[in-house]
């Protein structure tokens, strides 16, 4: 057995033999396999400990909350929902009526039920939606009759609020506004003066909206 681990090795070591056979032994085989299998636990631990902590992609206050401390979450739990305090628009929806003289970059008053006249909120006209409310519903109607009445339908018109300070007079999501828009006036701004907004390849960020009852001036 000597003679054939001095052949093994060019130099007749027989330790550096040793080391080699031993190293290929099954038990040895055995051993790195569960130290890999615990070194994967342990990644897949410290994945699991960042998950732990859940940052929000924006800056704002939390409004429907369903855990509470101790809860467990469960995967794909929708724990809260958090909305901005500062991205906030009004979708104003006006009848097709109201909408021939309307254009991107007209000044806007905003009245809200909740300040009543003591406060008035200044925007601007920032866009158009691309279809009214019956057709982008989950189940628009479709009028097949043979008895056809025509109604008056509603383009939800996005307007920008412009000197906005939600620490003085916050607005909430849901509350009634009533927006008055100044077309006799210049229009200001990007895209001033159109009806379709310039095109932009990269997606805004989506903020909070109020919606609103119809009104123009």
């Amino acid at each position: 057995m000597l003679e054939e681990f001095e052949k093994s090795d060019p130099e007749g070591n027989i330790d550096r033999t040793f080391a080699r056979l031993a190293a290929e032994a099954p038990a040895v085989k055995q051993a790195e396999a569960k130290l890999e299998s615990a070194k994967r636990d342990l990644t897949q631990a410290e994945l699991n400990l960042r998950y732990c902590d859940i940052v929000a992609e924006i800056d704002g206050v939390v409004t429907r909350r369903n855990v509470n401390p101790g809860n467990s979450a469960q995967i794909g739990e929708n724990p809260m929902a958090i909305r901005s305090l500062r991205d906030i628009w009004v979708d104003a929806n006006f009848k097709e009526t109201q909408l021939r003289d309307l254009r991107i970059g007209q000044p806007v008053d905003l009245y809200l039920d909740m300040y009543g006249n003591r406060q008035v909120f200044k925007g601007r006209v920032a866009g158009f939606t691309m279809g009214t409310g019956s057709t982008l519903a989950l189940l628009p109607p479709e009028n097949a009759t043979g008895n056809f009445v025509k109604v008056v339908q509603r383009l939800p018109v996005r307007i920008d609020l412009q000197d906005y300070d939600p620490d003085q007079a916050p607005l909430f999501i849901g509350t009634s506004v009533v927006p008055y828009v100044y077309f006799a006036e210049p229009p200001t701004g990007p895209d001033a003066g159109k009806f379709l907004q310039a095109h932009a390849p990269q997606s805004q960020t989506n903020g909070s909206t109020a919606n609103p009852p119809s009104a123009s001036k």
